[in-house]
């Protein structure tokens, strides 16, 4: 997309959040709420507010980061503490787990826009996020949250090519998902197992230096490892698997595996159909 066009959908996207006049920014740190915070603060000054969830699923090292985002881009930074970790319908990990995350969050976020007489709570959601399977997108609606970005017409490449431009250092970020997308839908959720699957994590990128990389938690404790498909070989020789083997079993893994497909953002979805005993998404509104 040339420049000018990016700049018209940036001069829409600063209209949306000036006619909202005030607005609470569901921020996690990613790239596309990022672009909102730069946003929101640019169009509402200080009318705007990031506010990030903090909860166990957050993988090491983001809260961190989305504080010196908030620090740059001049926005008002909260730290809300949520507790979707007691919701049972949560930790049971359905294919609607999101949902129930995303409920507690916005059910946090809508108080605070009324506690500061903020107009509107805004998240970061983009055209592709509506092609994709993404239960969140669910409890937004019924929570009056609004997405600028879909507004506005963003792609993810406008959002990373707006981030660019505006010199956000996370443009070309990969795609950071809470830890608990990691565990195999029908796989209980608990605070011990995201704790394993980000020291694995955080253990696997200081040892290769490679992004993005994952590890999924199948059945029966097995770690399903996912690097990009042309380092594989880099992860397979001897010294480097054997580290990798000897680390995760002192976590709590029981088996390693190396995915030979390579990384795939969602790739747990691929199996949704085999999953049994899901909420289904007609029951959203009777789950909450």
């Amino acid at each position: 997309m040339t420049s000018s066009a990016i700049e018209e959908k940036r001069d829409r996207l600063l209209q949306i959040l000036r006619n909202y006049e005030s607005v609470v920014v569901a921020f996690s740190a990613g790239v596309d709420s990022t672009v909102v915070a730069k946003a929101a603060a640019i169009a509402c000054g200080e009318k705007s507010v990031a506010a990030t969830a903090l909860s166990p699923s957050l993988a090491s090292g983001e809260l961190d980061l989305a504080r010196e985002l908030a620090e740059l881009i001049g926005i008002r930074h909260e730290i809300i503490e949520t507790d979707e970790f007691s919701n049972p319908a949560y930790l049971a990990n359905p294919a609607n787990r999101c949902y129930f995350c995303k409920t507690e969050l916005y059910g946090h976020l809508g108080p605070l826009a009324e506690k500061l007489g903020f107009n509107a709570v805004v998240n970061g959601a983009n055209l592709d996020d509506k092609g994709d399977y993404r239960p969140g997108m669910m409890a937004a609606a019924e929570n009056s949250v609004s997405s600028p970005l879909v507004d506005a017409e963003f792609s993810k490449a406008d959002v990373r090519e707006l981030a660019r431009l505006w010199e956000l250092p996370v443009w070309n970020k990969p795609a950071t998902p809470c830890l608990s997308s990691r565990i195999a839908y029908g796989i209980e959720v608990t605070p011990e197992r995201v704790r394993m699957i980000d020291a694995a994590e955080r253990f696997l990128s200081q040892l290769t230096g490679l992004k993005p990389l994952r590890v999924r938690l199948e059945h029966q404790q097995l770690a399903r490892i996912e690097v990009p498909l042309d380092q594989l070989a880099t992860v397979a020789t001897p010294a480097t698997s054997d580290a990798i083997v000897k680390k995760l079993l002192n976590l709590g893994f029981c088996s390693i595996t190396l995915d030979l497909q390579g990384f795939r953002s969602g790739s747990m979805n691929s199996a949704l159909g085999e999953v049994q005993n899901l909420v289904e998404l007609s029951d959203f509104s009777q789950s909450k």
